[in-house]
């Protein structure tokens, strides 16, 4: 199990995971700091000079899931992180990666009031060999208050168990999370948990359209960015069924007739994927009352929208958006077309 201990730059978050440890039996902390500054150490100038926050490194969220892996298959027990997240789809990731590993995570967050933030930030002690490091670290932590109070009024209060910190000592802030840990009162973040693949694998995608030949995407909570309705085809499962029983489970859509294929697809592998063939089906068109009905937002997925075809080349990596764009051509045909990493071949 992993404890994710969150909140604001300088709310208290490491000082309170170093007290916890004492109060959680078999436990260890984990720092995602320490993999940020030995990627400093690792990657050349010019690609950190890209980002503007290790956290933007996707070799930093990749490295975060493995390491915790790694520390509890090597230690057991429960880790404690303290690490402020505060954008949802880098939340998703790094929980989705968790959850693949059939890690548990229990998601809280550091709440004090601003006035008592600030003054945190201002006492911050600043470690004396970084050079104009009072005013970095200082300004670093002002300037996300304001990303801190946008998650916040969004999915961050929802997403985590709260722990107002504003009169409570790291002790006492300890004290009150490993109490509502082994209470229950922080329950494990609801997210499916898909299995990381081992080898290739085949995955069923279905194309929904609305009355406007609009097409539908959804937003996985378990991972970032949009995505068709679907999965991966299961031992022994037909793909045209996954397919089908993938809308069902995310959407609560029952479709009665099996869905005619539009293309298949082959995805290359590109480590760490291991790619495999992505087939996507023609679901037909859904009434406005259908598409009412849709149980969203639940476990699976987070938000859904129906989206022209330009609309789709902003939301969707550039792959995924070309498999949808010759779907759309095949449709239209009346054909299925075969690709290899979303270009035709034969």
């Amino acid at each position: 199990m992993i404890v994710w201990i969150n909140g604001a730059f300088g709310a208290g978050k490491t000082t309170t995971a170093r007290e916890l440890i004492d109060l959680i039996p078999n436990s260890t902390l984990f720092d995602p700091e320490l993999i940020g500054a030995g990627l400093t150490q690792l990657l050349p100038a010019k690609r950190l000079a890209e980002v503007g926050d290790f956290q933007d490194l996707p070799i930093w969220r990749r490295l975060v899931v493995d390491t915790a892996a790694a520390m509890l298959a090597e230690l057991g027990g429960v880790l404690v992180v303290p690490m402020t997240l505060l954008r949802q789809e880098y939340r998703d990731e790094i929980f989705g990666g968790l959850a693949s590993r059939r890690i548990a995570v229990r998601h809280v967050l550091l709440a004090p009031a601003e006035t008592i933030l600030r003054e945190r930030i201002a006492d911050r002690e600043v470690p004396p060999d970084l050079p104009d490091g009072e005013i970095r670290v200082r300004q670093w932590s002002y300037d996300h208050i304001e990303p801190y109070h946008a998650a916040l009024a969004g999915w961050l209060t929802a997403d985590a168990h709260p722990v107002d910190t504003s009169a409570l000592t790291p002790y006492e802030a300890a004290v009150r999370i490993a109490g509502a840990v082994s209470s229950g009162t922080v329950p494990v973040c609801d997210i499916v948990q898909t299995p990381e693949p081992t080898s290739e694998t085949v995955a069923a995608g279905v194309l929904l359209f609305d009355e406007q030949d609009r097409v539908l995407l959804v937003d996985p909570t378990y991972k970032a960015g949009w995505e068709f309705p679907g999965g991966v085809v299961e031992s022994g499962e037909a793909p045209a069924r996954a397919g089908i029983r993938e809308v069902a489970e995310e959407t609560g859509i029952q479709l009665v007739d099996v869905p005619s294929l539009l293309v298949v697809d082959w995805e290359p592998p590109v480590p760490p994927a291991y790619g495999g063939l992505r087939l996507l089906y023609d679901g037909g068109r859904l009434d406005s009352d259908e598409a009412r009905r849709m149980l969203l937002p639940g476990p699976e997925l987070r938000a859904w929208r129906f989206v022209t075809e330009e609309e789709a080349a902003g939301l969707l990596p550039s792959v995924r958006y070309e498999r949808l764009r010759w779907a759309l051509r095949a449709r239209e045909r009346g054909a299925a077309l075969y690709l290899e990493a979303g270009v035709p071949k034969g």
